[in-house]
């Protein structure tokens, strides 16, 4: 009789199922089916967003671009319009400015400087009503158009707190503490000041005059009223440069060789 040997019971092999000893070792069923997967998740992976998933990203990187504009105007940069000639020729009527709105926050204001301020004294006539734009008044509210407000000024600098500023001295100039300005910014042909004045600037003020002095109803103008001082509180910010028409673009710099040898207030 033949032995026998309890080896067990070993059934067919299916597809796809290892061969003894190489349990490591895939079939070719198996690589496929695996291929197969990993195929389709390589195509999931490359389907083109549509519909409603393409539209919020769109909405996203709107809404995104919209803070960041907002955040720039708030905390950087302001643009404005130009709309009369009280600052010509440094700056014409139809120009668009930016300004820096820190200097106006975190910085000192300096004689020469051009700041944009809100008029919270009643220097300008009360702007006639207009249908709103609703559109533009977006645009400027987040800072993507200049602000295009009737409530806001320009001028130069002349006098900060503590300066005692005069005009005029024998030659027909303005004195800051008893230095007389050659004023180079001036319009062509225009007298430092057809308006004689003699004002000693408050601490936190400023005394500001545009470089068209007969076309500016600037400090000089106020001083019957008793409104005649800046404060800093309402500076905006300092114009740096005017972007648009872009021939006339160009950087707008503090003449401070005017003011060098104006000598500290209270020192003259």
């Amino acid at each position: 009789m033949a032995e026998q040997h309890e080896s067990g019971v070993q059934g067919a092999r299916g597809p796809g199922e290892p061969t003894p000893g190489n349990d490591s070792e895939p079939t070719a069923d198996t690589r496929s089916a695996r291929g197969g997967r990993a195929s389709s998740r390589r195509r999931d992976a490359k389907k083109p967003t549509t519909g409603w998933g393409a539209v919020k990203e769109i909405l996203i990187v709107v809404a995104l671009a919209l803070i960041i504009a907002f955040l720039v105007k708030t905390f950087l940069i302001r643009g404005f319009f130009i709309p009369s000639g009280s600052m010509e020729q440094t700056l014409e009527l139809n120009d668009r400015i930016f300004v820096n709105v820190l200097d106006g926050r975190m910085s000192t204001i300096d004689r020469g400087d051009i700041v944009v301020f809100e008029d919270t004294q009643g220097w300008l006539p009360e702007a006639p009503r207009t249908a709103a734009n609703p559109v533009r008044g977006a645009l400027e509210f987040v800072g993507l158009f200049p602000d295009s407000s009737q409530q806001a000024l320009v001028k130069r600098v002349i006098g900060v707190g503590g300066d005692h500023v005069t005009c005029c001295d024998a030659s027909g100039r303005v004195t800051v503490n008893g230095e007389a300005l050659d004023e180079p910014y001036l319009y062509p042909g225009a007298a430092p000041s057809d308006i004689p004045f003699d004002v000693t600037v408050p601490d936190g003020k400023l005394f500001v005059l545009g470089d068209h002095r007969n076309a500016s109803a600037d400090s000089r103008y106020h001083i019957a009223t008793g409104t005649e001082f800046v404060s800093e509180d309402d500076v905006v910010g300092t114009a740096f440069v005017i972007a648009w028409p872009l021939d006339r673009f160009q950087f707008l710099h503090n003449p401070a060789e005017v003011f060098q040898d104006v000598p500290a207030a209270g020192g003259q």
